[in-house]
């Protein structure tokens, strides 16, 4: 499975720990990359700076679903599950 043009559900919902050109704290959940651009396009996909979680995730039926809709679910429910308790 290829990722969807245009999704950037993992890009927007899911928190990153781990620093980002143009964000040297991470991202946290529901934040956008400072990285997509206009067409929710990755600038740094295929670029050396990219994040290794960034490099790890691969597009699944279980992560992105039939559509970006399904895409944010999934991955706000996963977000959710992962969340330390309070």
């Amino acid at each position: 499975m290829e990722c969807r043009k245009g999704c950037a559900a993992c890009c927007i919902v899911i928190s990153i720990s781990s620093s980002i050109p143009g964000m040297p704290n991470g991202k946290p959940a529901g934040i956008r990359c400072i990285q997509l651009n206009d067409n929710n396009e990755c600038t740094l996909f295929g670029n050396e700076n990219r994040p290794m979680v960034c490099l790890s995730l691969q597009p699944s039926i279980a992560m992105c679903g039939q559509s970006n809709e399904d895409a944010f679910n999934n991955l706000i429910e996963l977000e959710q599950l992962t969340m330390p308790y309070r």
